[in-house]
C-alpha cells in the first residue's frame, strides 16, 4: 500500500493567514487538491524532476498570497499526495480514493503516458477536470474525454518537427530505438508516418522492454551501418543509458536524439562536456518568455540550482497549474464550470497560448531542443527557437 502524506505549506499558510481577519480566516476553509505521484521505482526521476515540484511551488506561492483565489475567495491549499510507487493499479486505486470518498475539491495528474492513459476514464467519469503534463498518447486523444486535457505536444508533431529538421538539414538514413510500452510504440508510429516520401531511410530499429540494463549490443550494430541520425524513443533511464554506451563505443552520429530526460539537468550533469550537441524533446528554457524567465528562477530559488526544472515537461506543469488557476478564479471550485473555461478558452501560459481541440492542446506546436554551452536551447522550428541549430554533432568527450 502507498503511504498517505498531507502537505501543509505550514509557513506560508500562516503568513497568508496574518493578511486575513480572524472572521475571514475561519470561513475560509482549505481548497484540498489530491494527487498520486512516484517516490519509487522506475517513473520516480520523471515525477520528481518534471511535476511534484512544481506542485509544491504552486501551492506555496498561492499560499503565500494568501490563498487561491476561488471566484474572488482567497482560501489556503492542502495538497494531499501518496506514492503510486510506479505502479499503475496503485495510482489508479488512489485516485479512486481521492475523488470517491475523500471527495477532494481538485486533483493533479499522475507521471507518464501508461498512469493517465489508467486513470484518465475515472477522472472523466467522476467529473474531474485533469490537465496532464507527461502524457503522450493519441489514443487518449481517441477516447474523447471531455474532462481530459493534455498539455505536451503529442507524437505527430513531437516526430514531424524532428523529421522536418532532419530532412532540411541533409540526413538520408536513421537508427530507431523505441521503449515498448505506450510511449515508445506510439511515437515509433508516427516516426514512421512522418519518414514517409522525405528520402530517409530506417536502416535499423529496435524495441526494447522498460527497465533496461544494457543497450550496447544494438547500438554496436547500429553503429555499424553508419547512419546520420540515431533516435531514441527513450525514458530518462535509457535515454542516459543510450547516451553513455554510445560514447563508450564511438557511435556519433551526425544528429544524435534521445526523448524524455534529454531535458533534464540530470542528464547535462551526467554527460558532463559530452551532452553537448544532443538532440531530444523540449520546448521552452528561460529564453522563452519574461514568465518562463520568472518560473525558472523561482523553481531555483526554491529547490536549489541542483534542482533545476526540466526544458521540456516542468514548462507543461507549470502551465496546466497557471490554466487552472486562472480557471478557479474565473468559475470557481465548480468542475464542470472548470472543464468548460479550460476547453472553451485560449489561455495565456509561461509556453505560449494554449488552446485544446478536443483533449489535445494544438496551440503548442512540435519542437526539437539541443543542449548547447550548458543550456537546452529549442531549435526547431526556426520560429521558437532560442539558438540555431548546430546540425553536426560534436565528438563526445
Amino acid at each position: 500500500m502507498s503511504t498517505r502524506r498531507t502537505v501543509v505549506q505550514a509557513l506560508a499558510a500562516s503568513s497568508a493567514a496574518l493578511a486575513f481577519p480572524s472572521i475571514v480566516r475561519a470561513q475560509a476553509a482549505p481548497v484540498r487538491v489530491g494527487y498520486a505521484i512516484s517516490h519509487t521505482g522506475p517513473w520516480t526521476t520523471g515525477a520528481q524532476v518534471s511535476q511534484e515540484p512544481n506542485y509544491l511551488l504552486w501551492a506555496e506561492q498561492q499560499n503565500a498570497a494568501g490563498g487561491l483565489n476561488v471566484k474572488g475567495t482567497k482560501r489556503p491549499i492542502e495538497l494531499i499526495g501518496s506514492d503510486d510507487q510506479s505502479n499503475t493499479e496503485t495510482c489508479v486505486r488512489t485516485y479512486e480514493k481521492l475523488m470517491g470518498s475523500d471527495k477532494v475539491d481538485l486533483v493533479l495528474p499522475p507521471w507518464g503516458s501508461n498512469a493517465n492513459f489508467a486513470v484518465a476514464p475515472l477522472a472523466n467519469r467522476m467529473g474531474y477536470p485533469f490537465l496532464a503534463p507527461t502524457a503522450l498518447s493519441r489514443r487518449l486523444i481517441e477516447m474523447k474525454l471531455p474532462y481530459f486535457f493534455l498539455m505536451l505536444q503529442q507524437p505527430k508533431p513531437m516526430m514531424d518537427a524532428l523529421v522536418d529538421m532532419l530532412k532540411a538539414n541533409g540526413a538520408k538514413t536513421a537508427v530507431v530505438i523505441y521503449v515498448d510500452d505506450l510511449f515508445g510504440l506510439e511515437n515509433y508510429a508516427a516516426l514512421k508516418v512522418a519518414l514517409a516520401g522525405t528520402g530517409i531511410g530506417i536502416v535499423e530499429d529496435k524495441s526494447y522492454p522498460l527497465g533496461v540494463k544494457d543497450l550496447s549490443p544494438v547500438l554496436r550494430s547500429m553503429k555499424d551501418k553508419n547512419p546520420d541520425a540515431f533516435i531514441g524513443l527513450t525514458y530518462p533511464p535509457d535515454t542516459i543509458l543510450a547516451s553513455r554506451q554510445s560514447k563508450e563505443i564511438g557511435f556519433n552520429p551526425k544528429f544524435f536524439y534521445g526523448s524524455v530526460g534529454t531535458a533534464f539537468q540530470l542528464y547535462r550533469n551526467v554527460m558532463g562536456p559530452a551532452a553537448e550537441g544532443v538532440l531530444g524533446m523540449g520546448s521552452w528554457n528561460g529564453k522563452t518568455s519574461a514568465g518562463a524567465k520568472a518560473y525558472f528562477d523561482a523553481h531555483v530559488a526554491r529547490f536549489g540550482a541542483q534542482k533545476e526544472p526540466d526544458r521540456w515537461a516542468s514548462g507543461a506543469t507549470w502551465a496546466a497549474l497557471e490554466i487552472l488557476t486562472a480557471a478557479v478564479g474565473k468559475v470557481g471550485l465548480d468542475r464542470k464550470a472548470i472543464r468548460d473555461y479550460v476547453a472553451g478558452n485560449e489561455h495565456a501560459t509561461i509556453l505560449g497560448k494554449i488552446r485544446f481541440a478536443g483533449s489535445e492542446n494544438v496551440g503548442t506546436p512540435g519542437t526539437v531542443s539541443q543542449w548547447q554551452k550548458g543550456e537546452f536551447e529549442v531549435v526547431w522550428p526556426k520560429g521558437n527557437a532560442t539558438a540555431p541549430l548546430v546540425a553536426q554533432k560534436p565528438a563526445w568527450v
